[in-house]
């Protein structure tokens, strides 16, 4: 980007010497009170250098160390035909008490990157200026570019040519991720903020706690953004009304993505706008009313909070969503008071492109809100009925309408799903990539479930009610599943998966799993989660990879010396398969992992 310059002739830059095109300023006439050798005090001082000794260029190798600080300025290099006289060394005593300069994101109230000065440099060419040390600004430029916003206020004291590229940073900067200490939260927001003009995008992780004022900084000190999340850590509160991100996502013309977290004191809210395509908003609860005006909505995401007393009509919700959003394409609900109805009003509104449809911790879902949603929404790419009461049977209505187009299955905390259901899935579903099965098939006797141990109630009630007869086995033999999760199924105790393209598998707390009745035919597997199994089956698990592996090193050709003494490996010319081997070759360097921590 670039920046006006200030102007100056060429009589003055004759004129004047080096330290003042240095310092961007009009000389002093009443001369130096420093010394021009060494920079301290000249009242009561005696100089140690050498007066004959005169200041060298960078690459001098008997530069001192005084003269390399000074000759770094990028200003010395515009300005050829200056005499070579003696500067003072007022910003190196700046860039010596580097250590006891504030650099803390926490104190935002320290001016490090010298954007107040009152004398600031120029923007010069990062190819053609030199910064410290004879570093090429365009190399200092990709260097400080990768910092974060601390460390490159930090970065912004060492010295002019550092603050200078630091400066043009901040206002070529298009994203910002921060994260807001607890203390002198505005303060800080706002003297990062007024670096950055040309900010569009921006993530914030709020220490403390969010209010109104906060978010008209934002909106005042921003007025290109685009997207837009806050999220907030465990002390924090976000105090914001729904009044309030009406106005705010109103004003904001531009504004095409908005995500915040700890959403719980909305109250309600009406939203407008013509550009906003994303919204996620999470800890809703007790919601009085919810409008949604935005014609250009493609994603939604509204997770409510899992408290029993919650009071948000999803019914009507959900019928004007689905009247207001027509383009509507992801739909993410998670709410314990999802029921049939709410799925009713959802498959009435008729959304032709939508592709994506989770619907969580709906106890209430039935194998009828099923048949709604497949005769309603034929194309769907993925569906998430987590937490339902769905049982074999709704599982074969999907697949019998979406075998062409279902890519990602997930049926977690589904009680009344068994291994049959799960491997009728996937053997009637070819082009199936993801499918989440956690706490599908579960041990009835097991005390020490996953979900007890960490005191979440999520399970609907019927998990604990469900009886079996038997354990059970699940054999799964597919040809483009990448990840698959049987996370707390402690009721299989057999195992048989050939799945070549199978790289994540996640076997978590499955203790009755039986190591000599489990199979794994995965030679893509990466990693395996096998935390809270028993040790035998880690064991087994290691095992079964390891000779995975090794029976595709071995499909090698080789091929005896001359003599018939030993055998040796082929080069790639001499085999008829040299491209299967290259390919089998990246195969083998990939270590699979076993996760058990």
């Amino acid at each position: 980007m670039h920046h006006p310059q200030p102007h100056i002739s060429s009589s003055t830059s004759t004129s004047f010497p080096a330290a003042t095109a240095f310092d961007f300023k009009l000389a002093k006439r009443r001369g130096s009170y420093n010394c021009g050798r060494c920079g301290l005090p000249k009242k009561g001082h005696v100089c140690h250098l050498n007066s004959s000794t005169n200041p060298t260029s960078i690459s001098t190798p008997t530069s001192s160390p005084s003269a390399v600080t000074v000759e770094n300025s990028s200003s010395a290099s515009r300005l050829p035909h200056a005499p070579a006289i003696r500067q003072s060394y007022t910003h190196l005593r700046r860039a010596l008490s580097f250590d006891d300069i504030e650099t803390r994101a926490d104190s935002p109230e320290r001016d490090l990157d010298g954007s107040n000065s009152p004398y600031p440099g120029t923007d010069l060419d990062p190819d053609n200026e030199m910064i410290s040390g004879g570093l090429p600004a365009g190399c200092l430029w990709e260097v400080l570019r990768r910092l974060p916003p601390a460390g490159l206020l930090a970065a912004a004291s060492v010295c002019k040519g550092w603050r200078e590229t630091t400066k043009r940073l901040w206002r070529a900067a298009e994203e910002l991720r921060l994260m807001v200490p607890p203390r002198g939260q505005l303060r800080f927001i706002g003297s990062v903020l007024k670096k950055c003009p040309s900010l569009v995008r921006m993530s914030l992780k709020m220490e403390s706690d969010v209010d109104a004022t906060m978010l008209a900084c934002i909106a005042f000190s921003c007025p290109n953004l685009e997207s837009m999340e806050i999220s907030t850590s465990n002390t924090a509160v976000n105090r914001i009304t729904g009044d309030e991100l009406g106005r705010f996502v109103a004003d904001k013309r531009c504004l095409t993505s908005l995500k915040m977290e700890g959403c719980s004191n909305l109250g309600g809210f009406v939203l407008s706008s013509s550009s906003l395509s994303t919204l996620w908003l999470s800890d809703l609860y007790s919601l009085s009313k919810m409008v949604f005006n935005c014609p250009n909505l493609k994603e939604i995401s509204l997770e409510f909070s899992r408290q029993e007393n919650d009071t948000t009509d999803l019914t009507t919700m959900a019928d004007g969503m689905g009247r207001s959003c027509p383009r509507l394409k992801n739909i993410h609900i998670a709410s314990v008071r999802l029921s049939h109805a709410v799925v009713l009003s959802l498959t009435a509104a008729n959304l032709r492109g939508l592709r994506m449809l989770s619907l969580v911790l709906g106890s209430e879902i039935t194998d009828a809100s099923v048949a709604a949603i497949a005769s309603s929404y034929s194309k769907l790419e993925l569906l998430d009925l987590s937490g339902s009461s769905i049982s074999d049977s709704g599982i074969g209505m999907i697949c019998n309408v979406f075998p062409n187009t279902l890519s990602r299955l997930l049926l977690a905390l589904c009680p009344n799903i068994t291994s049959s259901g799960i491997q009728f899935a996937t053997a009637q579903l070819p082009l199936l990539e993801l499918m989440d099965c956690g706490m599908t098939v579960c041990d009835p006797d097991s005390l020490n479930s996953p979900c007890d141990e960490s005191g979440d109630n999520e399970l609907p009630n019927a998990l604990n009610n469900k009886l079996y007869l038997m354990y059970q086995k699940l054999i799964i033999k597919h040809s483009r599943l990448k990840k698959l999760s049987l996370w707390g199924c402690s009721g299989l105790d057999a195992l048989c998966l050939n799945c070549p393209e199978l790289n994540d598998l996640n076997l978590i707390s499955c203790k009755n799993l039986h190591p000599e009745r489990l199979l794994l035919q995965c030679p893509s597997l990466q990693n395996v989660h096998a935390s809270g199994c028993q040790e035998s089956l880690i064991g087994a698990i290691k095992g079964q990879v390891s000779d995975s592996l090794a029976s595709l090193e071995n499909q090698y050709q080789c091929k005896r010396l001359a003599d018939g003494s030993k055998r040796v490996r082929a080069p790639d010319c001499l085999s008829q398969e040299a491209i299967d081997d290259k390919k089998r070759r990246k195969v083998v360097e990939q270590q699979c992992k076993v996760l058990v921590d």
